[in-house]
């Protein structure tokens, strides 16, 4: 994968190059992101000459605070929690808990997402900060088409370390007044351990089969399936 440099916009990277069955993952197709709001002009203008669509994985109450100005790309809202983000905080939720809870209660919005991704134009997915809803929703459609599995995870994992350092200590400092009981928050919040992505993905092989199997169990066709990976993976012969 490659990291971009997007002035305003914090963990943003590109997608492309990951081995996948039968070649590897397109450059420029699928890239990653957290929020768009601080977005400068400039940022706003070369993300806007990268993309074409902007998957936008936050609730309302999220996008109402910190609303995105890019102008251009087509964007999508596919909000992915049901409840506030806030409540899991409350109910000192694990990352694993997480993203499980994902699995089973958004699937027909995961496959909303991944259909946009197959269309085969060059998407942006984020949340918040890229962390939980979009590395939920990445390696499900790298999954889908083979991509190879460590790198995924190290996709996955490499989000912790490309979070604003500021931001993480001023959330975790937060969490721990606001919540000084709780097991799980700071992690929730600022952490992307690549066991937690590994677990995740051996448990949709386990319920499902294989991540194309949990995407079809929530509707998404074989038909699609084939135009994600068209979408996704280049030939070795192409490269």
């Amino acid at each position: 994968m490659t990291v971009l440099d997007i002035e305003g916009v914090s963990n943003v990277r590109d997608v492309g190059g990951m081995a996948a069955a039968g070649g590897r993952i397109r450059s420029g197709m699928l890239l990653r992101s957290g929020q768009l709001s601080g977005a400068t002009p400039a940022g706003a203008t070369e993300l806007s000459e990268l993309i074409a669509h902007i998957v936008d994985l936050r609730d309302g109450e999220e996008i109402a605070a910190e609303p995105t100005g890019i102008e251009g790309p087509a964007t999508t809202h596919l909000p992915l929690f049901l409840g506030s983000v806030r409540s899991f905080f409350d109910a000192d939720t694990s990352l694993d808990d997480l993203y499980l809870h994902l699995l089973e209660e958004s699937g027909e919005r995961l496959v909303e997402a991944i259909r946009i991704i197959a269309r085969g134009e060059p998407t942006l997915v984020h949340c918040t900060v890229g962390k939980d809803r979009t590395g939920v929703t990445v390696a499900l459609a790298l999954a889908a088409v083979d991509a190879d599995r460590d790198a995924i995870i190290a996709d996955y994992a490499l989000t912790e370390s490309h979070l604003p350092r500021e931001r993480t200590q001023r959330i975790a400092a937060y969490l721990r007044a606001q919540h000084p009981d709780a097991v799980h928050a700071v992690a929730l919040a600022t952490r992307s351990p690549a066991p937690v992505m590994r677990a995740l993905l051996e448990k949709i092989d386990e319920r499902w089969g294989s991540a194309a199997g949990y995407l079809r169990a929530n509707g998404m066709t074989d038909a699609e399936l084939g135009a994600l990976k068209a979408a996704l993976v280049e030939s070795s012969s192409e490269g």
